[in-house]
């Protein structure tokens, strides 16, 4: 059975979802889905007012991410 990932391009940029075969490789129908997620993340922010943090399992912050209506 494969897994969905969602993850970037280090190439292009852009943020693909799809399905994963054997470990970690894309499988035939991965989906630029590159401003669905940036929205997605925006909202997220904006329904919950607060900076969405992003940590590793150790609990140091990678990523803090505010976001501001215009």
């Amino acid at each position: 059975m494969s897994k969905l990932k969602i993850a970037m391009s280090p190439v292009t940029g852009k943020i693909y979802a799809g399905n994963v075969i054997k470990g970690n490789l894309w499988g035939k129908n991965k989906t630029d889905v590159t401003m669905d997620a940036i929205c997605a993340v925006a909202e997220h922010g904006l329904k919950f007012g607060e900076p969405i943090v992003v940590s590793d399992e150790s609990g140091n912050v990678i990523y803090r991410i505010t976001v501001d209506k215009s």
